[in-house]
């Protein structure tokens, strides 16, 4: 009897047996020594990916410079950039920083997150510092590539107006697609499209979708991940999310280099956030291929995220927060929003919810699931914390740094 899905490639027994091999799975060589960070024993040289070679180390990079009143400064967010990549890598320039995680030949994607459009999403002058950052290291522009999940949503919020010419952009879903199933679109698109033989297999579907298509069952990785690029610089933004209880580098790799994401939260009561961002964070090719955070805390949304429409709920943070680690950088963002949905009197993301704390009646889930990243933890993804019982050389270290 044929399959209703023909799909060839990694199975779910092949998926879990290639996971515990991963060891050996998710090391790329550095191009450039890393003078400094040869002295911290908690360096790992070597090992470009997740965690990467700064386990645990989360930069914040702060600078008041970078926007004041609504108007961001290039400059500002040049220099503090410059300042974070030194920081992270030990390295004595940013050039050479940026040497140590890219070099001539690599193809490169960039991870925007368009969603808080129009108050808080990735800012285009990050994303440009980066363009150049990459160049410094050898990059050609050719081999670079802009992109977000939904070419919608990354034109609604203008992102491909700022793009410089000869780099590439688009979408992974270049046209709308209620299904969240469909994998390929005519056309040779060089970022369209979902990959089918790489994929995440668990048992959750969408409610109203039938459990005995297996594409239900499937989060395909977007063909420019898995096929186009050999590596990826994700740029998250600062912000809270109704689901998940924030939504920084994990969330912005599982729900944005995957297919079929709606099934992590179909319903208000049947939220899965929590099993769904690590399981998918845990492919081995984005183990592999993800190596480098710098999460967008120039603006941040504390309430009502991810989406940055109102303005009440968003505030000038003016920090860059560097990391390797998925893991640290978001227990870090983590503790960033609460402090501020403290200041303003509101329940921590882990209480809030419609069955929680909800003293503004605008939550939309049940419960919010921040505790995504202790498991992501769990799964060897990266450190959770602060103070771990095995020590200093297992917990985070969360540098602030003053560039003004």
């Amino acid at each position: 009897m044929r399959k209703p899905y023909p799909c060839g490639g990694l199975g779910r027994r092949q998926f879990l047996a290639s996971a515990a091999a991963l060891p050996t799975l998710i090391g790329l060589n550095v191009s450039a020594a890393e003078p400094e960070a040869v002295k911290d024993p908690d360096v790992v040289l070597g090992k470009l990916g997740l965690p990467g070679p700064y386990p645990g180390r989360v930069i914040e990079a702060r600078n008041p410079a970078m926007i004041k009143e609504g108007v961001k400064n290039r400059d500002a967010i040049k220099a503090t950039l410059a300042r974070g990549m030194k920081e992270l890598t030990g390295a004595d320039d940013d050039v050479e920083a940026w040497r140590s995680f890219f070099e001539p030949g690599d193809v490169v994607g960039i991870k925007m997150n368009p969603v808080g459009n129009p108050l808080a999403n990735t800012s285009s002058e990050l994303m440009l510092e980066v363009i150049e950052g990459l160049k410094a290291a050898g990059v050609k522009t050719r081999d670079m590539f802009v992109f977000e999940r939904y070419k919608q949503e990354f034109m609604a919020a203008g992102m491909h107006k700022d793009v410089p010419d000869g780099v590439r952009w688009g979408g992974l879903t270049p046209e709308d697609d209620p299904s969240q199933l469909q994998l390929s679109w005519p056309g040779d698109d060089p970022i369209a499209g979902y990959d089918p033989d790489e994929y995440m297999t668990m048992q959750l579907v969408h409610r109203g979708s039938d459990p005995k298509d297996d594409r239900t069952l499937r989060s395909h990785l977007g063909l420019l991940v898995t096929k186009r690029v050999n590596k990826l610089v994700l740029l998250p933004v600062l912000k809270d999310h109704g689901s998940a209880g924030v939504t920084g580098a994990l969330k912005n790799m599982s729900h944005g280099l995957v297919n079929n994401v709606a099934r992590s939260h179909s319903t208000p009561d049947t939220n899965a956030c929590n099993q769904f961002i690590p399981q998918v964070v845990s492919h081995p090719i984005l183990r592999k291929k993800c190596v480098l955070q710098i999460l967008d805390g120039i603006k941040g949304v504390f309430q009502k995220g991810p989406f940055g429409r109102d303005a009440q709920f968003v505030w000038e943070y003016n920090a860059l927060l560097l990391a390797t680690d998925p893991v640290a950088l978001d227990h870090v963002e983590w503790r960033i929003i609460d402090a501020r949905r403290k200041e303003e009197k509101l329940p921590p993301v882990a209480g809030t919810g419609k069955a929680a704390l909800d003293p503004l009646g605008t939550e939309g889930f049940d419960i919010r699931q921040p505790q995504h990243i202790a498991l992501a933890g769990n799964l060897g993804l990266g450190r959770f914390d602060f103070n771990s019982p095995q020590g200093r050389r297992r917990s985070i270290d969360h540098r602030i740094i003053d560039v003004s």
